[in-house]
């Protein structure tokens, strides 16, 4: 029996007339006060339980590369002559008719001509390679405010958008501007009108279960309030990094980022990250184009994590 259910049904219990031979009333009531206590602090400690076990399919989608990126600038301490074609993701999560993604990817023409990214699509565009049109994503979780991961969010008109408070009063004044260069001016305004809107969510810090089934936690650094989250599936908890573990190689080498507030953060992230997950193997860094490689393709640029 779930704990939640156990504390009920005891509560119940001691709830009811008793008869207890000749025993003073006064006593009787004092006994059932001390018992009724024990379980209110009993179910206070007791672990809290989903009220609906979700289980989720996940799926990386690929919406473009930045072709010959600095490794450097990924992994700290590496070789600064190395390069990589990064693949440039989000991540679609899938149960009980809500579609979550996590992070949204960016549309801007600007961005773009700076950038330049190869392959591209628009994250709407990609995400319906998956079977999910961009008005049916239900909800964003956004890992952090940089251009890659937030600027798209508007593609997806009816999605409620979760963010860590502190990320978010971090980086963008009432007014809508930018506090801190991690978030450009344009997306600063963004984020502050979808917040008048009633369309963002701020989330009260570490190891919060936003949505059953869903877990997002603080730790990495990577911008001043960063969060990866941990979802359940049918094959265990899969954890999506996000940027505050960008390679395969960080895990594989336990080496933090190279764009960190805090190595040590990041490094302590990272094991978390290894605690949390069923298997190492379900652990998706933020840029790998292995992922691709490690998990079977269900579409061009969309792999299903199992």
């Amino acid at each position: 029996m779930e704990a939640g259910n156990s504390c009920l049904t005891a509560l119940h219990r001691f709830s009811q007339p008793v008869q207890i031979g000749d025993m003073p009333d006064l006593v009787v009531r004092r006994a059932k006060l001390a018992a009724v206590a024990g379980v209110v602090i009993a179910c206070a400690s007791a672990p809290r339980v989903s009220p609906a076990a979700a289980v989720y399919e996940v799926y990386a989608i690929r919406y473009a590369t930045i072709p010959n990126f600095p490794v450097a600038a990924l992994i700290a301490g590496t070789d600064t002559s190395r390069r990589l074609d990064i693949a440039m993701m989000v991540w679609l999560l899938k149960a009980n008719g809500r579609n979550v993604l996590v992070d949204a990817g960016f549309h801007r023409p600007d961005l773009i001509q700076r950038w330049k990214p190869a392959d591209y699509i628009e994250p709407s565009a990609a995400v319906a390679r998956a079977g999910t049109r961009a008005e049916d994503v239900t909800d964003i979780i956004v890992s952090h405010v940089h251009w890659d991961h937030f600027d798209g969010v508007d593609l997806f008109p009816n999605a409620t958008i979760w963010i860590q408070r502190d990320e978010y009063e971090h980086h963008v004044d009432s007014a809508g501007h930018p506090l801190n260069r991690a978030i450009d001016a344009p997306n600063a305004m963004l984020l502050a009108r979808l917040r008048r809107a009633g369309r963002v969510r701020l989330v009260a810090g570490d190891a919060q279960e936003i949505l059953p089934g869903i877990t997002v936690y603080t730790g990495g650094k990577h911008t001043y309030q960063s969060q990866y989250a941990a979802v359940r599936t049918a094959e265990g908890t899969v954890v999506l990094a996000s940027d505050n573990a960008y390679l395969y190689e960080n895990f594989d080498k336990h080496l933090p980022i190279a764009q960190t507030l805090d190595a040590a953060s990041n490094l302590r992230a990272q094991d978390r990250m290894r605690s949390l997950a069923s298997s190492a193997r379900l652990i998706v860094p933020g840029h790998d184009p292995a992922v691709f490689e490690r998990f079977p393709l269900v579409q061009p640029g969309v792999a299903r994590i199992r």
